[in-house]
């Protein structure tokens, strides 16, 4: 199976060759705020040499709550976040789910760094949900 998808614009695009993520969440750290707008962000995780890029990106580096050394990666023609990477994670690479062709293709697992989301944030109930960071999910 194969996911497609890319930014607002179309000058980025993307192809993962996975029959499903990693992993899938919907994030509330205060970075995921800033990068959804005011909301959190809805992101799956896949092994990165599942994942094909097309078109030039931009990044921003930032030290996440996690600890973790990100790089969000947006288009920088229409400005969409379009992935994020960790250093201390090199063979792994977030896509918002937003991005994909068909965003209903796949749904956040769980909801993550729900002590740092405003209250009036909506959460599913039916989704697991972790105040911080959960352990990262292994490579494939």
């Amino acid at each position: 199976m194969a996911f497609t998808g890319g930014c607002m614009c179309g000058k980025v695009r993307f192809t993962i060759e996975a029959d499903a993520p990693l992993t899938a969440r919907a994030c509330w750290c205060r970075a995921c705020q800033y990068v959804g707008a005011g909301t959190g962000t809805a992101n799956a995780v896949f092994p990165r040499d599942k994942v094909t890029i097309t078109g030039e990106t931009k990044g921003y580096e930032s030290l996440a709550d996690s600890g973790n050394h990100m790089t969000r990666l947006f288009c920088p023609t229409c400005g969409t976040p379009v992935f994020s990477v960790a250093a201390e994670r090199p063979n792994a690479v977030v896509v918002r789910l937003g991005t994909l062709d068909d965003p209903s293709a796949l749904a956040p697992l769980m909801t993550i760094w729900t002590s740092q989301a405003p209250r009036w944030a909506c959460f599913d109930p039916n989704l697991p949900k972790e105040a911080g960071q959960p352990a990262p999910p292994p490579v494939r």
